[in-house]
C-alpha cells in the first residue's frame, strides 16, 4: 500500500496527519512519504486539494461525493466522526480508510468473472435452438412486455424441433437467464421480470429493469437506443442517474463509480453477483459498502471501464445472428 501525504512546505498539520497514519495503520506496517507541493501547476498535478492531502494508493479517500476535484495550496480541514473540524483526518477515519483500500486491493474478481460468464460471454451458442430463443426473450422484455411464457416462444424452438421449455431449461443451466420453480423467467440478463433499483427508461417511454449496474449499462447499447439509467447508492440511498445519447454516457454525480464484485460460491450470476454489481455515488461509499459486506469481494471502477464492461457483454447479444 502507498500512502501520499502531499503538503506546503512547513504545512504544520502534515506531521500530525502522519503521527495519525501511523497508528491507524499500525497492525499494516504502513509507509508514508511526504511530496512537499510548491505551486499550484504541481497541485493539479498530484491532485493536491488543500494542505494536507493524504492519497492511499493513488485515491484520495477523503474527497467530498460530488464535489468538483480543484488543486489549491490553502489549509484542508477535515469534519471528524465528532464533528469537529481539524486540519488532518482522525485515527478512526484514517483506519476505515485504509481498510477500504485494503479491500479494494485484495480482491480477486475479475469483471468477468462477475458478469460475462467467467469469461464465456453472455451470447448464447446456436446449437439447439439456444440463441434463437434467448434472443426471442430479450425482444419480448425490450419491447415493454416483460417475460415471454414458455408457450409464446413456442415458435422460435420449433424451428430447431424442441420444445420452447426444453430449451429454457437448458439456457437456465448454462446461466444466459434464470427460471423460478415454475418454470418461468426470473431473469434474462439484462433484464430483470422484477423491479430492481436499476431503472432503464428507453428512448420509446418503455421502462425495464435490470439485473445489475454493469447489465443496465449495456442496455442502450444492445439495442441501439438512447435511454436514462437511474438507480440508486446502497450506502446513502442518493440518486445516481446515467443519460445515454447517441452512444454518450452522461453521469450525475460525475464521481459515480460501479462496484464490480461478487460473493464467494457456486451458483447462477443472479445470486452470487448481481447484489455486488451497483452504481454508487463516489468510490467512498462503494468502500463503505464493502465493508459492510465482507462476504462479496470487488473493487469500484470508473466509468468508462464500466460502460465498456457492459458494452462487452451486451453489446452483441442481438445483432448476432445464426449461421446461415
Amino acid at each position: 500500500m502507498r500512502i501520499t501525504v502531499l503538503a506546503v512546505p512547513d504545512c504544520p498539520h502534515a506531521p500530525v496527519i502522519e503521527e495519525r497514519i501511523a497508528r491507524a495503520g499500525r497492525d499494516r506496517g504502513a509507509k508514508v512519504e511526504r511530496v512537499e507541493v510548491a505551486d499550484e501547476e504541481q497541485a493539479v498535478l498530484l491532485g493536491m486539494t488543500g494542505s494536507p492531502t493524504v492519497l492511499i494508493d493513488g485515491v484520495d479517500p477523503f474527497a467530498v461525493p460530488g464535489a468538483p476535484a480543484s488543486a489549491s495550496l490553502s489549509c484542508r480541514l477535515y469534519r471528524g466522526p465528532d464533528g469537529r473540524v481539524e486540519g488532518a483526518p482522525s485515527v478512526a477515519d484514517l483506519r476505515r480508510a485504509l481498510i477500504a483500500a485494503d479491500t479494494a486491493k485484495d480482491c480477486a474478481c475479475p469483471p468477468t468473472d462477475a458478469a460475462g460468464r467467467g469469461g464465456r460471454g453472455r451470447l448464447a451458442p446456436v446449437a439447439g435452438g439456444l440463441r434463437a430463443v434467448q434472443q426471442a426473450v430479450l425482444r419480448h422484455f425490450a419491447g415493454g412486455a416483460g417475460a415471454p411464457s414458455p408457450t409464446e416462444l413456442q415458435a422460435a424452438a420449433a424451428v430447431h424441433g424442441r420444445a420452447a421449455a426444453e430449451v429454457l431449461a437448458d439456457l437456465a443451466a448454462e446461466d444466459f437467464l434464470t427460471l423460478d420453480d415454475h418454470g418461468r423467467i426470473r431473469a434474462a440478463y439484462p433484464f430483470s421480470a422484477v423491479p430492481t433499483c436499476h431503472r432503464v427508461r428507453l428512448a420509446d417511454g418503455i421502462e425495464v429493469w435490470a439485473m445489475c449496474a454493469v447489465d443496465a449499462l449495456g442496455i442502450p447499447d444492445m439495442l441501439g437506443t438512447d435511454a436514462v439509467i437511474t438507480s440508486a447508492d446502497p450506502v446513502t440511498g442518493e440518486t445516481i442517474t446515467v443519460t445515454s445519447t447517441a452512444g454518450h454516457m452522461t453521469w450525475q454525480p460525475s464521481s459515480a463509480v460501479v462496484h464490480i464484485g461478487q460473493r464467494s460460491g457456486p451458483g447462477a450470476a443472479a445470486d452470487i453477483a448481481c447484489g455486488a454489481l451497483n452504481f454508487f455515488t463516489s468510490r467512498r461509499t462503494a468502500h463503505t459498502w464493502a465493508q459492510q459486506n465482507p462476504d462479496h469481494t470487488g473493487t469500484p471502477v470508473d466509468h468508462a471501464q464500466a460502460e465498456a464492461l457492459g458494452r462487452s457483454i451486451f453489446g452483441s447479444l442481438l445483432t448476432a445472428s445464426e449461421p446461415v
